[in-house]
């Protein structure tokens, strides 16, 4: 059965966060946490970095925090992403991202 808990790890820049994105998607929303990853759906399609631009605003929004305080680490051409998150705790991170059951 798939983990239920979103894999934080603290690092000396932030908070790293792993991040499944589904582009091209309906509309841009949270769709839940499987294998300690943020699932998310993205309205953007994943040409010239849309999808990312767009993760990392909807990210951003979501924790009430500045756009330049959220950048891809790894995997920018992947669905599977790391993301750093800057001037947030691990706690407000988990409080705000994880979908309850």
């Amino acid at each position: 059965m798939p983990s239920p808990r979103l894999d934080l790890r603290a690092s000396s820049d932030g908070v790293l966060l792993r991040v499944r994105v589904t582009p091209r998607a309906s509309s841009t929303s949270l769709n839940g946490v499987s294998n300690g990853k943020l699932l998310v759906k993205l309205n953007a399609p994943p040409v010239d970095g849309a999808a990312n631009k767009a993760l990392c605003r909807f990210i951003a929004r979501t924790l009430g925090c500045s756009r330049g305080s959220v950048e891809i680490e790894k995997g920018e051409r992947s669905r599977e992403k790391s993301v750093l998150v800057r001037g947030v705790s691990e706690d407000t991170i988990r409080d705000l991202l994880e979908v309850q059951p």
